[in-house]
């Protein structure tokens, strides 16, 4: 259950949303017919051994809404108070997804991402609103808002969630505690128009590290997430870290020396039709000493020449890669 009200909830978010959100993605066994719980747990201790605040259940998988619920809890479990768990509202349908945020909820889960079915097609920001709104009534946990392209909202607005339709959603829904900033891709305008109008009444997240280590030294962004961060390892919580305490020219210092990371990142293909290949996330993560492991299909593949870009990347922005043999990605660090 949440550990606060839905009156307390933004005083509860300013407090604990400092830092950077990492994503979890389950594995599963060898067989895949269940939950790799060993694997889950060393991803868990990794992330908060690298310095992350919270991190995001991955539900953009192959899982029913009972194994997730599992994963939460397991994850949750894990953490132990030490980092927050970030539920992932994207199931199939609004009633789907108010049952597994209760059941992310009733497992630990302490913060909710929010976005919208693939079938959700709205005809104007009415419907928008409505949805959010049953989503937000029927669970006590803190909404983090999350305008994308991904949702297909921008043949409604190039904002994706424009600003009138945001200032309902904060204004009226007592438990949106956040907006993470990804409006209007691949221009940074929306996001700039969110910060200046709501950085006052929720919590700010950047989630994109080459848009929120040069913003953050203009102005104040206290989240970043929820990301691929785990891609760098524990280097972007302590950039962060940096930024906070007002040392930009060290942040800056990294920003640059991350860069071939960085544009290897940006030069392998991450997603395609509104979904990430989940399964390179794993691999760039596992490059870092994170499980990697099966997934079901249906799923995003990881090929040889995917594979060497990323881990050449991170060899020259000194990230020191994993030498593990790439084959054993496939298999994972805690096999089941």
């Amino acid at each position: 259950m949440a550990r606060y009200t839905k009156a307390e909830a933004r005083d509860w978010a300013r407090q604990n949303m400092v830092g950077v959100a990492n994503v979890t993605i389950p594995t599963m066994t060898a067989d895949c017919t269940r939950l790799n719980e060993k694997a889950i747990r060393h991803d868990v201790e990794l992330s908060i051994e690298h310095g992350f605040v919270g991190s995001l259940a991955c539900s953009e998988v192959a899982i029913t809404l009972e194994e997730y619920a599992q994963f939460c809890a397991i994850m949750a479990d894990q953490a132990k108070d030490r980092m927050m768990v970030v539920h992932h509202a994207v199931f199939n349908t609004l009633e789907d997804n108010i049952k597994a945020v209760q059941m992310a909820e009733a497992g630990g889960a302490e913060l909710v991402l929010l976005g919208y079915p693939p079938t959700f097609y709205p005809k104007d920001y009415q419907q928008v609103i409505d949805y959010t709104r049953a989503f937000c009534e029927a669970t006590n946990l803190g909404v983090m808002l999350f305008p994308i392209p991904t949702w297909g909202f921008q043949r409604l607005h190039p904002a994706d969630l424009p600003v009138p339709v945001l200032r309902e959603m904060v204004d009226t829904m007592p438990n949106v505690v956040a907006i993470k900033c990804e409006g209007g891709m691949p221009q940074i305008m929306a996001g700039i128009e969110v910060h200046r109008e709501f950085h006052k009444d929720v919590v700010m997240s950047f989630p994109l590290e080459n848009e929120m280590i040069p913003l953050a030294q203009l102005m104040d962004i206290p989240f970043c997430g929820t990301n691929y961060s785990a891609y760098y390892g524990p280097l972007l919580p302590r950039i962060h870290k940096m930024l906070r305490a007002g040392d930009f020219a060290g942040a800056t210092e990294a920003f640059y020396k991350m860069d071939p990371a960085r544009k290897a990142f940006n030069n392998v293909p991450q997603a395609g039709g509104g979904l990430i290949n989940r399964m390179l996330w794993k691999y760039e993560s596992w490059l870092q000493g994170y499980n990697g492991g099966p997934l079901r299909h249906p799923t995003g593949r990881v090929h040889a020449p995917m594979m060497s870009a990323l881990r050449r990347g991170q060899e020259l922005a000194g990230l020191n890669p994993t030498q593990d043999s790439d084959e054993l990605f496939f298999i994972g660090r805690n096999p089941e």
